[in-house]
């Protein structure tokens, strides 16, 4: 099918792209932030309506200090309102790191000669993922460069395989995608498969900033990636996910792009993205990247936090870019999703040991490279409810159905019982006694918690069918 940008009300060169940078600078530069407006703005957003331009530049410019904690207060309120306690958790696998662009500051890049090219075979996939179903993990993102080799065709054969191995308990329940942008008949293939969420990240949503980072391969046009998400929902694969690399250009003018975007989508499909991530541009293999551009840790909190005011049910990743300590400082600002076990090289989850990072066979550097036990274990201990949950995709609560569940806050009725119930699998399964401990007190807790909204008395129910050998019981 040739791809019609005028049939599905998709901008294309001779039309205005729904990123006008006038408009974007336009807000930050005239917007001003007094304590009366900046204190409007936080209460419509703690009333869990989405935010905006206008007033997420309000909250951009402020740079007071009390307003400025008044933000992240209210961030952090916020997102327990909406999600709860619950983080959720997945490991990235890269598939193939072939690629044809030339991103200045992606070590995948054409550019790269140290760089060593591997795509893993179907042995080698299956290998991967039954170690990471060793360790407990049951959704993961696949990963590829942008090359002919990983077609639509190559993807959808992947998710097939990885969605059919099985290693005792150990299966994986939602395979979601990071891969280039396709065409329409390219993601009817993909969606075919029973993908999750379909990630294209912008990078950075300046054109002239853009063009000089990408400078070669099919990635250099700027619109072709920015509506690579509009033609995924005209094919009804309404579960998407935006980002942008900050570090690339103005943190300010990202934060309000990301929100632009987010209200395009819901304009034109009724439905905003399933995620929005913000990864920090990190150390890879012979990078060439600004330094004006750096986003400082300060900064970083305050932008998480501006996101999680401004879309207030989006899911929000946290990725292992980060380090330890940031991961704990800002993943109480309006995080939702985090990885954990983290191993960007590729083949590198089936090796018995842990070596140091090869900056040439992986993309960037990881900065949290501690295993998902650990991790689970520091979730359980600072209160926070790890979740591997799957259940509203396969039930079909995406795109305008999860809206109407996660709009108004009713998303915890299932969010938090399918949390307790899919960590109770970890337990039984993969922790150690002393985390079992923590865990089913920390169950306990919660279940104190939910009264009658969650239905605590079958949710007890379900637990000791678990603990008896029963696994993926959900609401």
């Amino acid at each position: 099918m040739k791809f019609i940008p005028e049939k599905y009300n998709i901008p294309d060169e001779p039309m205005k792209p729904f990123i006008d940078p006038e408009e974007i600078w336009n807000y930050i530069n005239n917007t001003k932030s007094t304590p009366e407006r900046v204190r409007e703005v936080i209460a419509k957003a703690y009333d869990k309506k989405r935010l905006s331009l206008e007033e997420t530049a309000v909250l951009v410019n402020t740079t007071d200090p009390v307003l400025v904690e008044e933000i992240l207060n209210a961030a952090r309120d916020l997102k327990k309102k909406v999600y709860g306690n619950r983080i959720v958790l997945f490991a990235p696998l890269y598939i193939g790191n072939k690629c044809t662009n030339n991103c200045t500051y992606c070590g995948f890049r054409t550019s790269n000669k140290d760089a060593l090219r591997v795509t893993l075979t179907d042995e080698e996939i299956t290998k991967e993922v039954e170690a990471l179903e060793d360790n407990g993990q049951k959704r993961l993102i696949l990963v590829y460069g942008e090359h002919k080799d990983y077609s639509p065709e190559f993807i959808a054969d992947n998710v097939r395989l990885v969605y059919g191995i099985k290693k005792g308990n150990g299966e994986i329940r939602r395979v979601n995608i990071n891969a280039a942008p396709l065409d329409i008949e390219g993601f009817k293939t993909v969606k075919e498969s029973g993908i999750g969420t379909y990630q294209v990240f912008q990078e950075t949503y300046n054109p002239d900033a853009y063009a000089q980072y990408h400078l070669g391969g099919k990635k250099r046009d700027f619109n072709w990636r920015l509506t690579s998400l509009d033609r995924a929902q005209e094919v009804g694969l309404d579960d998407v996910g935006i980002g942008a690399l900050f570090g690339l250009y103005d943190w300010r003018y990202e934060v309000l792009g990301l929100v632009r975007h987010t209200n395009h989508l819901e304009a034109c499909y009724n439905v905003g993205p399933h995620t929005i991530s913000f990864p920090r541009l990190k150390d890879a293999s012979s990078i060439n990247a600004p330094e004006e551009y750096v986003v400082n840790d300060k900064d970083f909190v305050k932008l998480v936090a501006i996101l999680r005011l401004a879309v207030p049910y989006t899911g929000m990743i946290l990725t292992a870019r980060e380090s330890v300590a940031v991961r704990r400082e800002v993943i109480q600002f309006g995080v939702s999703q985090i990885d954990g076990g983290t191993k960007l090289e590729l083949g590198s989850y089936s090796q018995s040991k842990n070596e140091d990072q090869n900056l040439n066979r992986e993309q960037f550097m990881i900065n949290d490279s501690r295993s998902l036990a650990e991790i689970v274990e520091e979730l359980i201990d600072h209160e926070n409810l790890p979740s591997f949950c799957t259940a509203c995709y396969r039930l079909g609560r995406t795109g305008e159905h999860f809206m109407e569940f996660s709009v108004p806050g009713f998303i915890k009725r299932y969010c938090t019982p399918n949390a307790i119930l899919t960590l109770s699998e970890y337990l039984v399964d993969y922790a150690t006694p002393q985390v079992q401990t923590k865990g089913w007190k920390l169950i306990d807790k919660t279940l104190g918690e939910l009264n009658n909204q969650g239905n605590p008395v079958e949710i007890r129910s379900r637990i000791e069918r678990i603990k008896q050998g029963e696994r993926d019981l959900y609401f």
